[in-house]
């Protein structure tokens, strides 16, 4: 019937566009899949899944920092936006949309000074442990380490802003003292290094 209006299709996931190994940036530059701008890219999507993954971990013990985590993979949205606007080809109207500011990093810090508050001293190396919430914040921060080694060399080239990498890195810090955290709080062994017998 012409009075019945015909129902949205909804958008296909697929583009075919990256079919040919390129991409396009935030400021509409094609660029191979390989370049270092994905490569960032692609790291921080990694840890923002790592993080969702330790944070529904960490939601089934009931852990009241679930929502920090929410809003860190909120921030790592915002500096995916950085990266996918490379400085060199961006206009002013780019720069403002995807500016990153040092606010971000002194939260972390913040955070971390609360957590590290109520830890007892670290004597050891400690080993990614800890029970399911405390493993997969270890394993986040690992993560977070190689999206910022992938971050450094743009930030060097003046491509993305010099508060992405030290968001990074806050963060590194961030996830490994709230993992401790979150092993204290459960009541599980941390495993420490020990050195082989030789």
């Amino acid at each position: 019937s012409p009075d019945r209006a015909a129902p949205e299709r909804a958008p296909r996931i697929y583009t075919r566009t990256g079919d040919s190994g390129f991409s396009s940036t935030f400021t509409g530059e094609r660029r191979p899949k390989g370049d270092r701008i994905f490569e960032a890219l692609g790291a921080t999507d990694e840890l923002s899944s790592a993080i969702g993954l330790a944070g529904e971990f960490s939601s089934e013990k009931g852990h009241t920092f679930v929502d920090q985590l929410h809003k860190v993979q909120c921030m790592l949205q915002d500096v995916g936006s950085n990266l996918a606007t490379p400085l060199s080809s961006a206009r002013e109207a780019h720069r403002k949309r995807t500016s990153f500011s040092e606010k971000p990093v002194l939260e972390l810090e913040q955070w971390i000074d609360s957590y590290s508050e109520q830890l007892p001293p670290l004597r050891a190396f400690i080993l990614p442990s800890g029970g399911r919430s405390s493993a997969a914040l270890h394993f986040s921060r690992a993560v977070c380490r190689r999206a910022e080694r992938c971050v450094v060399p743009l930030v060097q080239a003046g491509e993305a802003d010099p508060n992405v990498a030290k968001y990074l890195n806050r963060l590194s810090d961030y996830l490994f003292v709230l993992a401790r955290y979150a092993a204290m709080k459960e009541g599980k062994e941390e495993k420490i290094y020990i050195k082989p017998e030789p």
